[in-house]
Order: C-alpha cells, then sequence, then structure tokens
C-alpha cells in the first residue's frame, strides 16, 4: 500500500521577517548562533533522531525560504538537514541556495550543539524554545529522562498550536505611527578581516557580582551592561578622534522582547528595539548619566502605546493594496534602499540580553553552558550577544576587523568596577 505524502505546512513571512532577505548582500546575511555545551560529548546518532522530531514540531523554524511572485513564504522542511561540522569560526556566510534549501544549521563541536537561524525563521526568545526542546529530546533518548513540560519544554508529540506560529506584529499595531525619522552613528572601522573570518570574544562574568555592582546604580542588568557598552564606545571614540567637535553620537541598539508585554507565546519574531544615544559634542558624561539615560528611554518607549506606533509604521506598509502587488524583485529593491538608509546606520552595535536560561531541574546536571552570538551588521564591524546560566553571565563580541579595540574598552571599563572577566576567543 502506497503512503500518502504529508502536506508540508507554509506561512507568510512575519512582518519583521520580511526585510532579512531583501537586505541580503554576498558577503553578509543576517544569522545568529544558539548552542549549549553539555557535560559529555554528542551522540550524533541519538541528536539526528532528535532532530527530525523537533522539525515536525516547530514548522515554522524547522523551514526554508520560498520565493512567490510578490512575497517570500517559510515552507517547513520535509526532513531534517544533515548535522553539520564546526567550522573555523561561527556564523559562515548562508547562501541564498542554503537558505531556500533549509534557513538553519545544526553544528556539533564535541559536547557542543549549536543551531545557527536565518533571522526570517524567528528571534532570540523563539530560538532558545527551538534549542532546549531539541536539547530535551535528545535527553530523554539518551539518558532515558522524563522531562516535565515546563521552562520552555513543549510535547513534542503535539502540533504547534495557532498561538505558537501567529504573526503577532499584525494583532497589535496600532492606529497611529511613529515616524521613521532618526540621525546616524558613529561607526566603528578597522582592517577588515579575509575570508569572511569572524573573530569572537566571550567575557564570562559572575553573574552576582554584575547584578549586585547593578543595584549599586538602583538599575537592572541590561541597563547596567548597557551603560558599560555606551561608556566603552565613547572612551573608543575619543581615542581614534580626540576632536569633540568632529565627533559622532554613540547609539547603541537594545532589541526588547514583547512576548511578556503582550503576553503570547509566538514562536515568531516579536521583538522591537529601543537606541538610547549620547551625543559627545555635549560635554563629558558621567556614568551615572549615561544610566539615567538608557533608563529612562527604556521606560519612556517599552510601553504597548510606544510599540505599538512603531509596530504600525511597518504594518501600514505592508497592508498598501498598491505595494501588495508589486512583484516581488521590485520589493526587494524597495526594501533593500529602506533598510541601508534606516537600519544599522543608526546604532554602533547591537546589544542583545536573551536573559537568564530557564531550564527544567533534571536538565542542569547535564548542560554546563550556553552562548548566544550575534552575526555583525551588514554596515558595521560589530555585534554583541548576552546570556546567563546558572552563576555565569556571557558577553559574546563579534567582529570581523583585526584588532580588538572596543573588546579593550570594555574590559578596562569592567575592572574600574571591580567586576572579575574571563576572556576566550577563537582568535587565530
Amino acid at each position: 500500500m502506497k503512503m500518502e505524502k504529508r502536506q508540508l505546512r507554509w506561512a507568510k513571512l512575519d512582518n519583521a521577517a520580511k526585510i532579512y532577505p531583501a537586505a541580503r548582500r554576498k558577503n553578509w546575511s543576517n544569522v545568529f548562533r544558539q548552542s549549549a555545551t553539555l557535560a559529555e560529548d554528542v551522540d550524533k546518532d541519538v541528536l539526528k533522531v532528535a532532530l527530525s522530531v523537533c522539525v515536525k514540531r516547530f514548522p515554522t523554524i524547522a523551514a526554508r525560504l520560498r520565493r512567490g511572485a510578490f512575497w517570500y513564504y517559510l515552507q517547513e522542511v520535509s526532513s531534517p538537514p544533515e548535522i553539520m561540522e564546526e567550522y573555523s569560526y561561527p556564523l559562515t556566510f548562508m547562501n541564498k541556495k542554503e537558505i531556500r534549501k533549509c534557513a538553519f544549521r545544526v553544528i556539533v563541536y564535541k559536547n557542543r550543539i549549536a543551531v545557527e537561524f536565518f533571522h526570517s525563521l524567528t528571534d532570540g526568545a523563539g530560538a532558545l524554545v527551538f534549542l532546549k526542546n531539541l536539547i530535551a529530546e535528545y535527553l530523554e533518548r539518551k539518558h532515558n529522562i522524563s522531562i516535565p513540560l515546563e521552562c520552555g519544554i513543549v510535547d513534542r508529540g503535539q502540533k504547534a498550536d495557532d498561538e505558537e506560529i501567529e504573526d503577532c506584529f499584525l494583532k497589535v499595531a496600532s492606529a497611529v505611527s511613529q515616524p521613521r525619522r532618526d540621525t546616524d552613528a558613529w561607526h566603528m572601522s578597522g582592517e577588515i578581516e579575509s575570508g569572511g573570518y569572524l573573530n569572537l570574544t566571550c567575557f564570562k562574568l559572575p553573574v552576582g557580582e554584575v547584578i549586585a555592582k547593578a543595584h549599586e546604580y538602583d538599575t537592572t542588568l541590561t541597563t547596567f551592561l548597557s551603560a558599560v557598552m555606551m561608556r566603552s564606545l565613547l572612551d573608543l571614540q575619543n581615542e581614534q578622534n580626540p576632536s569633540k567637535r568632529k565627533q559622532k553620537r554613540i547609539k547603541l541598539l537594545i532589541p526588547v522582547n514583547l512576548r511578556k508585554l503582550y503576553n503570547t507565546r509566538t514562536l515568531r519574531n516579536f521583538a522591537m528595539f529601543t537606541i538610547p544615544e549620547i551625543d559627545p559634542r555635549l560635554g563629558e558624561y558621567t556614568f551615572e548619566e549615561i544610566i539615567k539615560i538608557i533608563y529612562h528611554k527604556m521606560g519612556a518607549e517599552v510601553t504597548q502605546k510606544h510599540m505599538g506606533s512603531i509596530i504600525s509604521a511597518n504594518v501600514r506598509d505592508e497592508r498598501n493594496p498598491l505595494l501588495r502587488i508589486v512583484p516581488l524583485p521590485i520589493k526587494n529593491i524597495v526594501m533593500k534602499a529602506v533598510f541601508n538608509a534606516v537600519g544599522e546606520r543608526k546604532s554602533c552595535l547591537s546589544l542583545s540580553n536573551l536573559g537568564a536560561v530557564e531550564l527544567p531541574e533534571i536538565m542542569k546536571k547535564y548542560i554546563t553552558r550556553f552562548d548566544f552570538i550575534l552575526g555583525v551588521q551588514a554596515a558595521a564591524p560589530y555585534n554583541c550577544g548576552v546570556v546567563s546560566y546558572k552563576d555565569t553571565l556571557y558577553v559574546n563580541f563579534i567582529r570581523n576587523i583585526r584588532n580588538p579595540d572596543l573588546e579593550r574598552h570594555f574590559y578596562r571599563v569592567l575592572k574600574e568596577f571591580g567586576i572579575t572577566a574571563t576572556l576566550e576567543s577563537n582568535r587565530k
């Protein structure tokens, strides 16, 4: 008897995801990585089975990018991708052919499981759910344990529910739109690495020390780290260009997970951002002033009303009946021009804090570490991903230039505050 072929699910790209295929270029693809380091080497055969289960459970993440007449869309993959060996550096270029076959990678190196995602699939929070469930499925099969459905662990035998695959941007857009106008930021420069090589530097920090220091300034860990980063950027620009009159604004892009703000469990992209800034031409800034700038910026903008008005501008374009019938090649030209004009030129880099990874208690003894690594920006050489697990905060700098000037200043600022930093690097 002939088996009936399973119908593969497809989905429109969510509102945030639409820009990423258009913004791609020959030497840049918007890909990020999440990884977990286990207490023992990975059994690839068991991982293959676990992956085959998870690709069916998460159809909008385990997907490939397809091209339609008017828009790109996602189609779930029919079978899991081959598990790959680690390259000499993370986040190697994901070309168009690869994205159209499968827009994520699973990479194993000794005791580490890494997943790299093209950003149209999901954001950091959605990716973490996928990674945690892949590990849970692996551990249950490898160690014959039962993991409770908590801390983001779901029933992998059930189909994805409607809320998980919903494009929440369309639901929360307000009736009033915020203008997109913004000022440009200072961009670091340096000698570009050959062959697309990316330098990764990880700062391992005792999370208790960082939280304690943040509390001294009556602020959060994210705000404190962001202030350290802005202070480091300010010091670096002073070093490279001492003339205050010629300096440019220091602007930090801080992504905001909107799921708690709008009470949703979507696994699609559902994040916006806030961009605190400092104009060094106005004079010197104390660390307390930087903290206040970030705190008040986030306080004013991380609200349903403000975020809804920002989202509204993007959704309005998507719903424009004339734009909807414009052929995809023309849309791509327009969206790439918009991305180049109002995208990453507006910040020095992103600092994306995934937060503390929470796991069911039974999983913790099998996992020693998590990492979150962003790709470099399209027009700037740096980015920074942050995540904490157990007692350690992992701050991962990625850059495509040779000299670690920003890392040097970041280390110095941390040292001023008495925070102990252990550094790791993949430097050749």
